[in-house]
């Protein structure tokens, strides 16, 4: 059985889902929300929640990295961001948040073309190891040569390649690529890569020893991809596929377990709940975050993307402040549209559904949803 449609005459494509398109259908049994885990282990790490902050410069800093720390999540902090390149970013952090619309990409690829400093990688990586807090920093893979000594010994516990589509197998006439295999058996520290959409390109990633896949084009709400690129990844079927490409992988390494990790579309808890549904062992959220009070961005978001030196293919988006980052993660909810008390509303979908932990939960029934958006 196949969902392909025909497009034309001389094209077929094949059906997929947004997390918008889907919803989970409650079961036979009902649990007290007290009695569910959310807890989650990658490698030896182990984590009360499922949530790893994307590696933005409107999301995460090394404080915030550090209290998302404390409260049982993962901050991951972007070594290519005004961390890195400046000793003191909060100046141009205040800089971005009143930039005018018409200028601002254009003054961000300003802000952002000062050279990375090897030296403050290693100062901001010390800065959240001293809180006690595990430790994760994020390179795109056209840095990752360049600066991945460097991360690892500064003491990274958990290492994350992150750009908008990463390969197993990368070709390039102009620099000698990035051998992702030989890499991650090279390194002492398990390694995160994404993103992936397909089962294929995920099944590969697998292949060369990740200890976790994203799964998305990251990006999220600040990213424009799909109208520079004409890149999209319907967030509950590229899910669904990874998680396929998990199960048969599992079966190929004779029991090795990859971790699928959702990154994008993942804006308010309604899509934290399906991408767990779908598949997901974590997610990784920016948006959701970026609406705190503590974060960099002051109700501002924008990733890598938005200040691409050549083709800009994000924007700096008000997605506003919602409340604390206690309040974001833990409630109270002043305001039913799901950006308050995340891990609340998972607890509460996964007891109203019958479920105790999230490996049992991703078997949920999932149905396609009466009504369609574009968004995700």
């Amino acid at each position: 059985m196949t969902n392909e449609i025909e497009i034309g005459r001389g094209k077929r494509g094949r059906r997929a889902f947004t997390f918008d398109d889907i919803a989970v259908v409650p079961s036979r049994r009902t649990r007290d929300p007290e009695d569910v885990s959310t807890a989650w282990q990658i490698d030896a790490y182990h984590f009360d929640l499922p949530i790893m902050a994307a590696p933005m410069d409107s999301v995460m800093s090394p404080a915030t990295a550090i209290a998302l720390g404390k409260f049982g999540g993962l901050g991951v902090l972007d070594l290519e961001g005004l961390w890195t390149r400046y000793e003191d970013p909060t100046p141009l952090l205040a800089e971005i948040e009143t930039l005018d619309p018409a200028t601002s990409t254009s003054r961000m690829q300003e802000i952002y073309a000062e050279p990375i400093k090897p030296e403050l990688i290693t100062a901001r990586l010390k800065e959240i190891r001293e809180a006690g807090v595990t430790v994760a920093g994020s390179l795109s893979p056209a840095r990752t040569q360049e600066f991945y000594k460097t991360v690892v010994e500064a003491g990274v516990d958990l290492f994350v390649i992150r750009g908008t589509t990463v390969s197993a197998e990368h070709v390039s006439s102009q620099s000698e690529p990035l051998n992702l295999k030989r890499f991650i058996y090279e390194l002492d520290v398990p390694v995160i890569v994404g993103g992936a959409a397909s089962y294929t390109a995920a099944l590969h990633l697998m292949r060369t020893g990740a200890a976790g896949v994203l799964v998305g084009f990251g990006g999220g709400a600040a990213q424009t991809t799909r109208t520079t690129l004409g890149i999209h990844a319907p967030m509950a079927t590229a899910v669904a596929d990874v998680a396929a490409a998990r199960r048969d992988y599992l079966d190929e390494s004779g029991g090795r377990y990859v971790h699928v990790i959702a990154d994008g579309g993942v804006g308010r808890s309604g899509d934290l709940v399906k991408a767990f549904a779908c598949g997901a062992d974590a997610v990784m959220i920016g948006a959701a975050l970026a609406r705190a009070e503590e974060a960099p961005g002051k109700g501002f978001h924008w990733g890598p993307e938005a200040h691409h030196p050549s083709l800009p293919r994000g924007e700096r988006v008000k997605v506003g402040t919602s409340g604390s980052l206690e309040e974001i993660l833990f409630g109270p909810g002043r305001q039913a549209d799901g950006t308050l008390n995340l891990v609340g509303a998972l607890k509460r979908a996964m007891a109203t559904t019958g479920y105790s932990d999230l490996k049992e939960f991703q078997r949920i029934e999932v149905v396609v949803s009466p009504y369609q958006s574009s968004t995700d």
